[in-house]
């Protein structure tokens, strides 16, 4: 039975949830190409907990998207979290990037893979269970036609993400399940995540909690 403020800002979706005993109350998201979290995010905060009307100090604990994902926007939201824990003096909740677009999709058998765009034809990617539990570990791997060979021969995969558009025309297994539109993490998804860890006290360590960003952040020029 908590109210869990939710954020997730690992990819082009700024995204708020205010949740209550693991159920969305309100919700308010944008996803724009340029990376507006910064600008929006405190924005979307204020709004999502006006409209609950629910003061901001009697929330229960703050959740956050870990990772991976895109390097600035899991720093704002992992900082926005971090800094809202210590001024309130309230736990926080990580929750994996992938486990969140996983956590949407409902299946009867197979397995689900939650693909985050990279670089190139590389992917964030890991395997989850009909029941949104991992069966394989994250990992960042190039996209060819044998990837993911030994789900995809086991029964039904389902893929979701921005990753899954690398997949189309590449992975042609009579078992590989692509989604109709593409879906980006939601606060939403996170909302009975974060009410599972809440309840077993799954909390992390404020003062050291860094984002799992997987793979080292690479500058790179503009394009003339």
């Amino acid at each position: 039975m908590a109210a869990i403020l939710n954020i997730e800002t690992s990819t082009t979706n700024c995204s708020v949830c205010l949740a209550k005993d693991g159920e969305p109350l309100v919700i308010k998201e944008q996803d724009d190409v340029n990376y507006s979290h910064s600008e929006n995010l405190h924005v979307f905060i204020r709004e999502v907990m006006e409209q609950a009307a629910i003061p901001l100090p009697d929330i229960d604990s703050i959740a956050v998207s870990m990772g991976p994902g895109s390097y600035t926007g899991l720093r704002i939201g992992v900082s926005t979290a971090k800094g809202l824990c210590y001024s309130l003096d309230k736990p926080l909740i990580a929750i994996p990037t992938l486990q969140v677009l996983a956590s949407v999709y409902t299946i009867e058998s197979g397995v689900i893979l939650p693909l985050l765009d990279a670089r190139r034809m590389e992917v964030y990617s890991a395997v989850y269970d009909k029941d949104h539990q991992p069966v394989r570990e994250t990992r960042a791997e190039i996209i060819t036609g044998e990837s993911f060979g030994e789900w995809l021969e086991r029964g039904k995969v389902y893929f979701t993400g921005n990753g899954a558009e690398k997949c189309k025309g590449i992975i042609t297994h009579a078992n590989a399940v692509f989604p109709e539109r593409i879906e980006a993490p939601s606060a939403s998804g996170m909302a009975w995540l974060a009410e599972k860890k809440f309840k077993t006290g799954r909390f992390e360590n404020v003062a050291y909690f860094e984002p799992y960003y997987l793979k080292d952040f690479v500058v790179t020029g503009k394009k003339k």
